[in-house]
């Protein structure tokens, strides 16, 4: 009984690595650069009018969690910005890393 018990331990336990790295393993992460079109301070979103992504996704107006609070802060209506999009899978994804450009730039 023991030896079934501590067999099933060790799996339960691998399974559960197994799947941590896994999921961390699937983030990607992609440069931004656009313009803040938008700001929802009660679900901390910003909207923004992005250059195309290559090998990802087109030049659009799309609404991006930001889950820094200090982040999303410093955030104005008309910034331009650069910032890194991480994206865990469909629908997941959010900024970080996000950079003021100054105007003219």
């Amino acid at each position: 009984m023991r030896l079934i018990l501590l067999a099933l331990l060790l799996f339960l336990t691998g399974v559960g690595c197994s799947s941590t790295s896994k999921s961390s393993a699937e983030v990607r992460h992609y440069h931004l650069t656009g313009r803040i079109t938008a700001l929802n301070a009660k679900d901390q979103t910003a909207s923004v009018d992005q250059a195309a992504i290559p090998d990802w996704m087109e030049a659009m107006t799309m609404e991006y969690p930001i889950k820094s609070k200090s982040e999303f802060n410093t955030l104005h209506v008309g910034d331009k910005i650069e910032a890194t999009v991480n994206v865990r899978g469909v629908g997941d994804y959010d900024l970080s890393n996000i950079q003021k450009q100054p105007p003219g730039k």
